[in-house]
Formats: structure tokens, sequence, C-alpha cells
């Protein structure tokens, strides 16, 4: 009798042993992880954030409205390794800039300026200088300038506003155009700028045969405003 209960413990035990071992084997099969982002990515739909920055960055001038100098000569010690300040500072692996802002953009005397660059042609206005900062070699493919460029337009405009201090003659920095301006938003299709808008009872005041369409009044007469 001692001999059977044994065995029919051992059994059990046994049992519970094999079912433990199946759930842990089970689990190490298909346990999956919590995904970092919850749903799935939809083809073709920009999720929020990305590309948002390029999206939203606005024209040069936006951010020179309210540039810093100050900000702008910190920010300027990534570029001390190739140019030199100061006025009549000598060229070094890049030219020198005293004065650059309103330049020739090779305006530098004896730097050897590449070609891709010197092709350009025109002076350094604000917006030259500031793609030119944003990327280099998409402003002028072919550069021999190696610096990547500056990601933040903010950055870019505290340059901007810092050369043009450097200079015998200083240019006022430019105010920020309106947003409209900005986005370049041309005004709704079909409408003139300032168009004005009437109102039913104003459109009723026209002369005959002005006013037309689903959305002209029915009415012949100002006391008499009621829609058939």
């Amino acid at each position: 009798m001692h001999d059977r209960t044994n065995t029919i413990n051992g059994w059990i035990l046994f049992s519970l042993v094999v079912a433990l071992g199946s759930s842990i084997v089970v689990n190490e099969m298909f346990t999956t992880e919590r995904p970092e982002k919850m749903g799935y990515p939809v083809q073709g739909v920009e999720e929020e954030g990305e590309g948002g920055a390029a999206a939203a960055e606005q024209p040069i001038a936006v951010y020179l409205a309210s540039a810093n100098p100050a900000q702008g000569a910190e920010t300027f010690k990534k570029c001390a390794a190739c140019h030199k300040e100061g006025k009549g500072a000598p060229n070094a692996i890049g030219p020198a800039l005293w004065g650059v802002v309103g330049s020739p953009r090779a305006h530098a005397p004896g730097f050897a300026y590449s070609d891709a660059l010197k092709s350009k042609g025109g002076n350094w206005d604000w917006d030259s200088l500031g793609q030119w900062l944003k990327s280099p070699k998409a402003f002028a493919p072919g550069t021999k300038m190696t610096f990547a460029g500056l990601s933040k337009p903010e950055d870019r405009a505290n340059i901007i506003a810092y050369l043009n201090t450097e200079s015998d003659h200083p240019l006022p920095l430019p105010a920020a155009p309106k947003m409209a301006e900005a986005a370049g938003k041309p005004p709704a299709a079909g409408m003139a700028e300032k168009e004005p808008v009437l109102n039913e009872a104003q459109a009723a005041k026209q002369p005959k045969g002005h006013v037309g369409g689903e959305g002209a009044p029915t009415v012949s007469g100002a006391k008499a405003q009621t829609k058939l």
C-alpha cells in the first residue's frame, strides 16, 4: 500500500514537472516583445515629427529678424578651423570672411575658389548665405567646402548676423516678412486680393445681371428678401 502511494505521488510529481517544462518551452517559442509604437504604419503617410522641421522652415529673413550676433559668434567657432576672423585676417584653408555679406561670392583676393562656386556669380545676399550654410554641396555641387552645413535655421541666421557685423559697413537686417508671404501661400483660387464679400442684402441691390448662380438672392426688393 505504501509503495502504491509513493508510485502515485511520483507520477503526479512527474506530470507537474512535464507541465512546467512545456509551459516554459511554449513561452520561449511564442513570447513577443511589446513594440515601441503601437499600431501599423501606413505607407505614404509621414508620422508626426518626420520631416516636420523641414516642412515648417521659413525663409531665412524670418530668422534674421530676431537673430543674435553674439550667439552667431559662438556658433562661428565651428568654422574657425578653416576661416580667420577680423579685418585684415589672411586666407586660410577657407577664404577670409571680412565684409562677406553683400560681397561677390568669390570676394577674397588670392584665394583659389572652386569653379563650382565661381560659376554661381552674384553677391552673397541673405538668402544665398542661408542656403550655403545649410548645405554648401547642395548650393554649389562640386565645391571644395567640406563642411556639412548647419541644420538649424536659427544657427544659420545667427552666424549671418555675426558675419554682417564683420564689415566696415554692416547692412540692416531684414524685417520679418508676413507669414502668408513667408509660407508662399497665394490668395484663394478665384478670389482677388482684398476682394469684398457681399451679403444677400447687398447683393440684391446690385444691378440686374451682375449677380447670378445658385448663390444669388431671389428677391426683387429690400422688403421682400425671401428665398424661393
